[in-house]
Parts: structure tokens; sequence; C-alpha cells
């Protein structure tokens, strides 16, 4: 049987994996769930109901520029820099190295 899940629940899930310390782009989100619906990812965790549990504010731009956060750019940069992500000029230093990649 096969259960229907939401694109955003898939999201949700997904990122789940996403450890503290660690970002994730919008794009590797959806390229981890099978999809290339970036901005669709972006819309799910503007509307995730299960933060801070589902850490939407991992998610970044594939740039490194921190994004949006649905309350406010100051805070999800808050949330990150407690989290050890350090940020300059709204984006994220190393990266690369902070970059979780799905398996």
């Amino acid at each position: 049987m096969k259960l229907n899940i939401s694109f955003a629940d898939k999201c949700y899930l997904k990122l789940k994996e996403v450890p503290m310390g660690k970002i994730t782009t919008y794009k590797e989100l959806a390229h981890a769930i099978n999809s290339k619906a970036y901005r669709a990812v972006g819309t799910a965790m503007n509307k995730n109901p299960f933060a801070p549990e589902i850490p939407c504010h991992r998610v970044v731009n594939s740039n490194g520029k921190v994004g949006k956060f649905a309350s406010g750019t100051e805070n999800k940069i808050k949330i990150l820099k407690k989290e050890g992500i350090q940020i300059n000029k709204g984006k994220i230093e190393d990266f690369e190295n902070k970059l979780y990649k799905f398996s």
C-alpha cells in the first residue's frame, strides 16, 4: 500500500536528517525528495508548523545567502549562530564544509 504524503511533509521528513551545526539548500532538499521544485520547498519551509523540531532555519540559498524566514531573517541568523553557523554579511561562512548533502 502506498501512502499519499504531501510535498511539504516529504520536505519536513527529509529535513529532519540535517544535524545541528549544518545547513542545506532548497535545491539539495528538493533533489533529496526527487523534485526540482526548489521554490515549492521554500513555500513548505515558510509554512512549517513543526518548527523548531523540523529545522527549516537550516535551509539556505544555494549561493550561501541565508535567505528569508517566516519570523524574519535576523531571527534566522540568530538561531543559526546559536547552532555554530558563522554568518558574514548575510552569507554562510565556510559554506561548503557546513553544507549537508543527503545520501
